[in-house]
C-alpha cells in the first residue's frame, strides 16, 4: 500500500544554505533518502517553494475564485511529501521517523487511496 508523508514545518526553521551548517543539515536529508530507496519504498517526493508562493483555488458556482498564500495561517507549513510503499502504516510510520524534522516539524502519515479498480 502507498502511504503519503507530509512534512510540517516552520519555514523559517534551518540553517542559511551555503553554510557548513546547511551543509551537514542536507546530508541527513540525503542519507534519509538514501536508506528509502535502499529499503526499495521510495515511490517519490519533494520539497515545495514556500507557502508564499502558494494559490488557492476554490470554484464554487462554476466560477474559479484564486487567493494568494498557503491555505491555513500557521507556524507549520506543508514543506514537502514522500511518497512510500509499505506492507502496513507500521512500516510506513518507520520510515517517515527517518524524516529529518525531529526538533522542529512535523510529519502526518495518512494511507493513499487506491482508485485503480474505479471506472
Amino acid at each position: 500500500m502507498k502511504y503519503l508523508a507530509l512534512i510540517y514545518d516552520a519555514e523559517d526553521q534551518g540553517p542559511t544554505p551555503g553554510t557548513p551548517e546547511f551543509e551537514a543539515y542536507m546530508a541527513r536529508w540525503i542519507a534519509a533518502d538514501k536508506a528509502f530507496k535502499d529499503a526499495g519504498v521510495l515511490v517519490g517526493g519533494e520539497a515545495l517553494e514556500p507557502s508564499s508562493t502558494a494559490t488557492r483555488v476554490r470554484v464554487r458556482g462554476g466560477k474559479t475564485e484564486t487567493m494568494d498564500g498557503p491555505f491555513a495561517e500557521t507556524k507549520e507549513q506543508l514543506g514537502g511529501y514522500y511518497v512510500f510503499e509499505c506492507e502496513n502504516l507500521d512500516e510506513a510510520i518507520k520510515y517517515a521517523a527517518m524524516i529529518p524534522v525531529d526538533e522542529s516539524g512535523t510529519l502526518e502519515v495518512r494511507p493513499i487511496m487506491d482508485l485503480s479498480h474505479v471506472g
